[in-house]
């Protein structure tokens, strides 16, 4: 309670407990008169004490309605989203089999079925738990069982096989027709995962969008219950205003208050009987709207926190995901198809290993978006030779497109520049220029790649010969989720990028821009402090 409110009730209780100044004995027929008028004063507080009780508890028969119909609606959000996490777990076990399967077959190192033996370890308890997990949903039990059926005749029938005929035949494991079938079975189990999650995110929509109806409905509800509670309690503070002016007074500008919206506004106790009984009600009803209003406010400010978060989950490492992955399956394939020396080979093999094991440590570090925007991701400091960075991503995206041709030079005759910083973040925000300029840039060309220092900076360039950005466009290219014209070109992705590669290099304390105009492609570049 503020101080105003104690001092004012200290007026009143001290007002209330003064005795009345004394009367003569002649005035003795108005005191029978009062007293007539006492009693029908106390009839009359009865009937309104009534109402007014009836409508606190029809208002809180709705609130209990509402809150508890809400605490259902956030269950089922909570559970479609457990479901989820569950189906994303089980299917970071089956890229770790495939990962571990495909650097086995290639490289004969019995490194690298750690990842695989520790899927095949983990999978009956994430199958088993995908399974439970969907149990209360008939077809979405059967689709999660139908999933893990595949993924175990994809380890029993493929993965376990291959890994045998490598340890005997490696070249037989590595033919056409081991990795097209490995191939068609891990397209059919993705396939089954996206439409998995895809009718569990609509289960998870309809329950946020119930959740929010309902919400709705108690607003409206407790607003129309506030409002008519105010009335009914400044009609009594009017009628008890005639014979006991400074109590009823305090409760009327009590209402007033109330009704403004000062939910922590609370009378005093003090004064006759009747009066005493209509502050203490009046208190409770305060303290049950605010709480039951807070309590609204939390569940639905939580639920709406989940479903941002998963929302921007999926969707970074859905975006994420995509460039390491690309990269193991493109130079696998390059392998695959072509003969190199065993110089050539170890490095697009040291390549594929870097991005596997990049690959990997995503799923593990999936909440660092989430962390980078909030300030509170841990960068590592350490000597980076960003020309040498340069080097292994411009190689490694070369094998990506044939139609682009990709060229690194430094504008000042070295291309060794060290930074301090995180190798791996520099390399995404690198990596995520490169896969712009080759996405933006459809119908192929040259995208140069510079590098230079000078007065204790170091700059990148990315140039491509794309369709550009037009200038209204600009000020929103570094906001979250926005594409531009990416969508009428049919170029894929999150919008989520650029947003997190500015954010990188502001946290390492440099600098990110671009200079484009429609048709003219773009210049992305970023510049960071060398040391001293």
């Amino acid at each position: 309670m503020s101080a105003t409110a104690n001092t004012t009730g200290a007026q009143v209780r001290t007002q209330a407990a003064a005795p009345p100044r004394g009367t003569s004995s002649p005035r003795a027929p108005v005191a029978t008169s009062a007293e007539g008028r006492s009693a029908s004063l106390a009839t009359r507080m009865i009937v309104a004490s009534s109402i007014l009780a009836l409508v606190v508890a029809a208002v809180f028969a709705a609130f209990l309605v509402s809150t508890i119909e809400l605490r259902h609606s956030t269950g089922r959000a909570s559970h479609s989203k457990d479901v989820s996490i569950a189906a994303l777990q089980l299917e970071a076990l089956v890229v770790d089999l495939e990962t571990g399967l495909r650097g086995f077959v290639l490289t004969g190192s019995p490194r690298f079925l750690a990842p695989l033996t520790r899927a095949r370890k983990e999978l009956p308890m994430r199958s088993s738990g995908l399974i439970r997990l969907s149990a209360g949903e008939p077809r979405q039990e059967q689709r999660a069982r139908a999933l893990v059926g595949d993924i175990r005749a994809y380890v029993d029938d493929y993965v376990l096989p291959v890994v045998r005929i490598a340890r005997i035949d490696s070249a037989t494991a590595r033919g056409a027709v081991a990795t097209i079938e490995g191939k068609r079975r891990t397209d059919e189990i993705r396939s089954r995962f996206d439409r998995f999650l895809k009718i569990d995110s609509r289960r998870v929509a309809d329950s946020v969008a119930s959740a929010n109806g309902t919400a709705d409905v108690a607003i409206a509800i407790g607003a129309a219950g506030l409002a008519a509670t105010t009335l009914l309690v400044l009609a009594f503070g009017l009628f008890l205003a005639r014979s006991i002016a400074r109590p009823v007074r305090e409760a009327a500008e009590g209402a007033k208050r109330l009704a403004d919206g000062d939910l922590s506004l609370r009378l005093p106790g003090a004064g006759p009987g009747e009066v005493g009984e209509l502050t203490r009600a009046f208190n409770s009803m305060a303290e049950s709207i605010q709480r039951g209003r807070t309590e609204l406010e939390s569940q639905n400010e939580q639920l709406r926190e989940s479903e941002r978060v998963k929302s921007e989950l999926v969707s970074i490492v859905s975006h994420e995901v995509r460039t390491p992955l690309a990269s193991v399956l493109g130079f696998t394939s390059l392998m695959l198809q072509h003969d190199f020396d065993e110089e050539a080979r170890r490095r697009y093999l040291g390549i594929i290993d870097s991005q596997a094991r990049r690959l990997a440590q995503l799923v593990e570090d999936f909440l660092d978006a989430r962390r980078l925007e909030e300030g509170k991701l841990e960068l590592r400091r350490e000597p980076v030779d960003l020309g040498a960075l340069l080097e292994e991503e411009v190689e490694l995206f070369r094998g990506q497109s044939s139609g682009h041709e990709l060229r690194l030079e430094a504008r000042d005759g070295s291309r060794s520049h060290v930074v301090l910083g995180d190798s791996g973040r520099l390399a995404q925000v690198v990596a995520n220029l490169l896969s712009n300029a080759i996405k933006y840039s459809p119908e192929g060309g040259a995208v140069d790649v510079s590098i230079s220092g000078a007065e204790g900076w170091v700059s990148v360039f990315v140039r491509d010969q794309g369709f550009g950005i037009p200038e209204e466009q600009h000020a929103q290219v570094f906001t979250k989720f926005f594409r531009g014209d990416a969508a009428t070109h049919g170029i894929p992705g999150t919008g989520l990028g650029l947003v997190l590669s500015r954010e990188i290099v502001e946290a390492h304390g440099g600098e990110m821009g671009f200079d484009s105009s429609a048709g003219a492609g773009a210049v992305f570049w970023f510049r960071l402090r060398s040391p001293d």
